[in-house]
């Protein structure tokens, strides 16, 4: 299984700001089943990253559509060659 960065760029209506709860629902149940690392979202910026766990980007496509908010995104997917992080490590051992 690879590791996929999603990139999303949105805007805001009310539409979007009345499906947000079903999208964290949903956001939820990937993160709570293993598909999904990391979600991010910069309302600033109007973007989120997703990193996403899947067998290719056809899946990771299909995985995406199942949000409600998905008609309201741009987004691109780069299959991740390495990921590295604080997350990924043992935890640093404490002697009593």
């Amino acid at each position: 299984m690879a590791k996929y960065q999603v990139t999303i760029h949105f805007e805001i209506s009310e539409e979007f700001k009345d499906l947000i709860p079903r999208h964290r629902t949903y956001i939820n149940y990937l993160i709570n089943k293993g598909v999904i690392d990391h979600y991010a979202v910069s309302v600033e910026s109007r973007r989120a990253w997703i990193t996403v766990n899947g067998d290719s980007k056809k899946e990771i496509v299909r995985t995406l559509a199942k949000s409600p908010l998905h008609k309201f995104w741009t987004y691109e997917i780069d299959e991740l060659y390495a990921l590295d992080g604080q997350h990924y490590r043992l935890p640093a051992v404490q002697p009593n």
